[in-house]
């Protein structure tokens, strides 16, 4: 998997992708990515990307030409399943669309800033919004972060033991279970019998009751779903 990332503030990612999985997914040859500062595509001599909203209003809006400019540049280079607008207002980021996502081959995702972008990139170059919460970032940085982190790991070879995200949260629309390490009694806090007995079956039918259980409490909305 392949993903380019525009934004004004490329230093924001520097340590972000030279850290954890996300490193880890880059040196197996897994996943490559590129980061794009838009004021490279500007044609304004001080590589301004922004300008007032027409009708007046509070801050500044990206303008569509060097965003424009970059996606012509990038997609001449390689062809995208996706072109990503990080955007309150977007599709909620869940699991299934990260799994949905981890099937692609090459993802451009376009960080916000300002007040905004012009309308009409939205309407004529971006193929998907997403947003991860309903709340607002100063930027759409850390918003592609996460998108690339929660995609990457589900990439095959990824994470040391495969199945490991096959039972992380949400995955089955449920929590995760709780889970344990040793020693098995610190300070009289015990760890459940259950998972000490070696019986995978017993053990399997426990988590998922925790997990259901733990979902009825927390994330009811999920069940509600199902």
């Amino acid at each position: 998997m392949h993903i380019d990332i525009i934004t004004l503030f490329p230093d924001m990612f520097t340590e972000i992708f030279a850290q954890s999985i996300l490193h880890r997914a880059q040196t197996k040859g897994l996943f490559s990515v590129e980061v794009h500062n838009l004021r490279d595509y500007s044609t304004n001599k001080n590589r301004r990307v922004d300008d007032y909203p027409y009708g007046g209003g509070a801050g500044m809006v990206i303008q569509i030409e060097p965003v424009d400019n970059c996606i012509k540049h990038l997609s001449s280079i390689r062809k995208y399943d996706e072109i990503i607008y990080t955007a309150p207002d977007g599709q909620p980021l869940t699991q299934s669309l990260c799994n949905e996502l981890s099937l692609k081959e090459n993802i451009c995702i376009l960080c916000g800033h300002y007040k905004g972008i012009d309308e009409r990139i939205r309407e004529h170059l971006i193929t998907r919004e997403i947003s991860i919460g309903d709340y607002v970032l100063s930027g759409g940085e850390l918003a592609a972060a996460v998108i690339a982190d929660s995609v990457v790991r589900l990439l095959p070879g990824v994470l040391n033991d495969e199945t490991s995200a096959l039972t992380d949260s949400f995955q089955q629309e449920l929590v995760s279970p709780p889970v344990y390490t040793r020693p098995a009694d610190y300070n009289g806090w015990k760890v459940p019998e259950i998972l000490l007995n070696g019986n995978d079956k017993l053990i399997d039918a426990w988590r998922f009751e925790q997990a259901l259980e733990r979902t009825r409490q927390r994330r009811p909305e999920l069940m509600d779903e199902k």
